[in-house]
């Protein structure tokens, strides 16, 4: 028998996939600004006919059980290693992270922002990739795995020659989007992928 290490890397992350799980979930159209960086789980409620499983999963705002998607928001300059832990305490990076896909999503015209719930949770830097890698492998939240792009940003100027993501395929109506080039599957052949994909879900691996 293996011997447990609580400060494997594994283990570290089970701790912040279990203490973001255990957060109260908020409707993503009305939270307001906090500051700190960390980790998210966004779910879906509605009745958009290729998610009823989902919503399924969720059948209340008191049993959120599956995630449509996992994210992480780094502190500024994260992602370049060069993080400052005040400034890193006083931004808001992961309330504008969930603030940009609340945009997203009333940007698209076949959802609405009402029918997403989230929990999150503010990390300490280090540890908000591990969190995020370890809810991802566990839930394989539809967002992550096969409809790709809803946290794209724009591009910028000049640069939309890339394929429109799947997620605006299925999603239309973010502007930047609508001026990249066609998506190479179809949303009739997204939605099929889709629905392969419950075919065989069976839900979370295992318990976190």
């Amino acid at each position: 028998m293996k011997l447990y290490n609580p400060l494997e890397k594994e283990n570290l992350g089970k701790s912040v996939a279990i203490s973001l799980i255990k957060q109260k979930a908020s409707p993503l159209a009305e939270i307001s600004r906090f500051p700190g960086a960390g980790v998210y789980a966004i779910y879906y409620v509605g009745n958009f006919k290729p998610y009823a499983p989902v919503a399924a999963w969720n059948n209340s705002n008191e049993e959120l059980n599956l995630p449509i998607y996992i994210g992480k928001a780094v502190p500024t300059g994260g992602r370049k290693g060069n993080v400052d832990s005040e400034v890193s305490a006083k931004g808001a990076s992961l309330f504008n992270r969930l603030d940009e896909h609340r945009k997203s999503i009333e940007q698209a015209g076949n959802l609405d922002s009402k029918d997403f719930w989230c929990r999150f949770l503010v990390v300490d830097d280090i540890w908000i990739p591990l969190g995020e890698s370890l809810l991802i492998q566990h839930y394989r939240p539809l967002w992550n795995s096969l409809i790709d792009g809803f946290g794209n940003h724009d591009p910028g100027s000049g640069r939309h020659r890339g394929a429109r993501p799947n997620w605006d395929t299925l999603h239309p109506g973010r502007h930047w989007a609508d001026r990249c080039a066609p998506s190479k599957l179809t949303e009739l052949q997204i939605r099929e992928q889709v629905a392969d994909f419950w075919n065989t879900y069976q839900g979370p691996d295992s318990e976190v």
